[in-house]
């Protein structure tokens, strides 16, 4: 992390995770399980849509940070997805916020109550705060840079986040997204996914991270990166006392949108299930 940063607060962190908070119940679940086939349309292929309520999320969320933050960069999934060259502000902006308005998009279309809202706030190109909200349960996990991460209730209750105890590679239980690796890769990885004791894959990173964070999981697998899916989470687990690196080890960078993601509960244990899947 760079020296003398942009002051971001955890009194900014909870004021970030109150819009999301507000942005969710206004604009999302007023629509979860009434969206209409018109209101629904795909991107890049029939796995990645995209509906009314991602966009009216990350245009809300974006007019509320805007009135604290005027100074900011605003880097929205949808945002990108109309303007590509957003991205190549990712690394250089004194303040970011990294907006993913509906993580879990085709659960949301599907009625199925896995989705959440992710922003991550970048300085300089490195992560500097994370907050993923639960619209369903009302709870969000929150995470400053060398500050810890912790999950608010709808109460306000905060409990401290923190990552499993390490396990033998045959008792970890993992969350593994194989269906962006390229072949022969993928199948290999696959072949060796009975080395763990569990998997399976939510169509949802926020909950996904907040699962390993809170120490429900072991482990994270995920190929393609794009930052509004991963950085939030990546530092929330980081903040939990996790380790998550590219595949060849190097460390992740928001800016960093290929190389996958392995996440563990120590470095130690990355590098057994590193080990594991891929040697």
């Amino acid at each position: 992390m760079p020296s003398d940063p942009v002051p971001f607060t955890r009194e900014h962190l909870i004021a970030l995770g109150d819009v999301l908070v507000r942005v969710a119940a206004e604009e999302l679940m007023p629509r979860f399980g009434r969206l209409q086939a018109s209101q629904i349309s795909t991107k890049t292929s029939a796995f990645d849509v995209v509906t009314e309520a991602d966009v009216a999320s990350e245009r809300a969320i974006i007019a509320a940070l805007e009135r604290e933050f005027p100074a900011a960069v605003f880097i929205g999934e949808e945002g990108v997805h109309a303007d590509p060259a957003l991205l190549d502000m990712l690394g250089s902006a004194e303040l970011g916020f990294v907006i993913d308005p509906l993580d879990g998009t085709r659960n949301f279309a599907c009625g199925i109550p896995l989705f959440g809202v992710m922003v991550a706030v970048v300085i300089r190109g490195h992560v500097a705060g994370g907050a993923i909200h639960d619209p369903v349960t009302g709870s969000t996990a929150l995470a400053l840079r060398d500050r810890g991460a912790w999950q608010v209730d709808r109460s306000g209750g905060a409990t401290p986040l923190h990552v499993a105890a390490p396990a033998p590679v045959a008792r970890m239980e993992a969350i593994v997204g194989t269906n962006f690796l390229p072949e022969p890769l993928r199948s290999q990885v696959s072949s060796r996914l009975s080395r763990l004791a569990m998997n399976n894959w939510f169509r949802c990173a926020a909950h996904e991270y907040r699962l390993a964070a809170a120490g429900y999981c072991h482990v994270l697998f995920y190929n393609k990166l794009m930052p509004w899916d991963h950085a939030a989470g990546w530092l929330i687990h980081r903040e939990a006392g996790g380790y998550g690196a590219h595949f060849d080890g190097s460390p992740y960078l928001p800016a960093h949108t290929s190389g996958g993601m392995l996440c563990a509960p120590d470095r130690e244990s990355w590098t057994q299930v590193h080990d594991a899947l891929f040697r």
